[in-house]
């Protein structure tokens, strides 16, 4: 007997993330966050990375077929990096979904924040700069790069997509971990807003990008490869 899916009710879908596997850059410890680079196949998935990508597949498959949910329900929206496109191919085939079928969509804003020029292609050691910057003021933007606001504004921008594109479904969300702690926050305090303005979730994502709620998004950290169910 297929399972109801049940949302929320301002979102039409149920939604789950998955960090990437572990990347060639994870390997070699270098921030990768630009567009440019980030679709460079020299910048995708380590081995490593691919074995937790099978892993979270398996692992997505046991929740479906626990809460008897149709893989014809299923969709995986995903950052069109090299390392996240890679892991999204990944779990399709492990899930036995045509990769390049309508069920699995590339979404720009879904893609990694950038950092800027001064962080770009250097030690990921300098991350814990800019995680300092976010506590202080997540809407301060690093020289050239996005502030924690920068990347709410374009997920809520992607949520708006799935959301309009998809009813009903069990959406995969394949991206990064900044987006990740990122979206975690923004839809965690959306879904807990007691008396919203209104049920729409344009307006509930908007009245919950503050600095004493975007500052957190570290709360919500994933490892590479880890699957979450978030609302």
């Amino acid at each position: 007997m297929q399972t109801e899916i049940r949302t929320l009710s301002f979102l039409r879908n149920r939604y789950w993330v998955l960090r990437h596997g572990k990347s060639i850059p994870n390997e070699k410890g270098l921030v990768v966050s630009s567009l440019e680079n980030g679709t460079r196949s020299e910048y995708g998935l380590a081995s490593e990375g691919v074995e937790q990508a099978q892993l979270a597949g398996k692992l997505f498959l046991k929740e479906l077929k626990e809460k008897t949910i149709p893989l014809s329900n299923v969709r995986i929206c995903y950052s069109p990096f090299a390392r996240t496109s890679h892991t999204a191919e990944v779990v399709a085939s492990v899930l036995n979904i045509p990769f390049e079928g309508p069920q699995c969509k590339v979404i720009e804003d879904l893609r990694e924040r950038y950092f800027g020029p001064s962080f770009e292609l250097l030690s990921h050691d300098k991350y814990s700069e800019i995680w300092a910057m976010d506590e202080k003021d997540p809407f301060t933007r690093p020289e050239g790069g996005e502030s924690v606001d920068d990347v709410a504004s374009r997920l809520a921008s992607a949520m708006a997509t799935m959301e309009s594109e998809y009813q009903g479904c069990v959406i995969l969300v394949v991206s990064h971990g900044d987006p990740l702690q990122i979206l975690q926050t923004i839809l965690s305090a959306a879904s807990e807003q007691m008396e919203p303005s209104s049920n729409d979730l344009g307006s509930r994502i908007q009245a919950v990008r503050l600095p004493s709620i975007l500052s957190q998004h570290r709360q919500f950290a994933l490892l590479t490869g880890e699957l979450r169910a978030v609302l």
